[in-house]
């Protein structure tokens, strides 16, 4: 995982807007790059490096990537159809058990249910599958993928931004030149000030999904 990491690193530090881009598009498909190692040191970049990113650009290209990703899988879905998502899913980590689970999740939360699933790690990248299984419109599944992913790479970009105020002029001078630089106080860094985060929007997501089971109850 830390050879990982420093890799996507590179790649954010080499490649700028475009790592962004690739790595998020990767992380809302079924590959494992989480965004909290991702956004936050780009955006520590753009706010105390000495390259050419800005904060908002990093927000933007965080938002098209994950949007690229949603939409390569949700096509992906809806091309293939059930049978063969139900009967191989499980090499992609997706077994019939959790599709059939997913599905259920979208037919009963729908819209709300992409927007959230925007803001939760793990739910965020297979999300798009069960969208695409359901022919859900790719209009409104792109809006609200879209909407959800600005928002979470804005916040992932504020926490970079307060990690970055953290660090030392010794370990910030190795993180603008990319050579030789020790990730552990990062990531660890991030990881703290990321759990809390995730926190707050898991709250936010089960006061929602409360609500709506309640309300779904009331009506029958």
């Amino acid at each position: 995982m830390q050879a990982l990491i420093e890799t996507w690193f590179h790649w954010v530090h080499e490649w700028g807007y475009g790592g962004v881009v690739l790595l998020m598009a990767m992380e809302s498909s079924i590959f494992p790059v989480p965004s909290e190692l991702v956004i936050p040191p780009a955006a520590i970049l753009a706010a105390h490096g000495s390259g050419s990113m800005t904060l908002a650009g990093v927000i933007v290209a965080g938002t098209l990537g994950s949007w690229l990703g949603a939409a390569i899988t949700y096509w992906a879905a809806l091309l293939v159809g059930r049978p063969v998502v139900l009967r191989f899913g499980k090499y992609c980590f997706m077994p019939a058990a959790k599709v059939l689970r997913a599905e259920r999740f979208m037919h009963r939360y729908e819209g709300g249910g992409i927007f959230f699933a925007r803001l939760l790690p793990v739910i965020r990248h297979l999300i798009s599958i069960p969208a695409g299984l359901i022919g859900m419109g790719f209009a409104k599944f792109s809006l609200l993928t879209l909407v959800g992913s600005a928002i979470w790479c804005a916040v992932l970009a504020a926490l970079g931004q307060k990690v970055g105020n953290q660090l030392d002029a010794q370990q910030m001078d190795a993180l603008r030149k990319g050579e030789g630089v020790d990730l552990t106080h990062l990531i660890h860094s991030v990881k703290h000030e990321a759990s809390w985060i995730i926190l707050a929007v898991a709250g936010v997501c089960f006061l929602y999904f409360v609500a709506m089971r309640l309300t779904k109850a009331g009506k029958s």
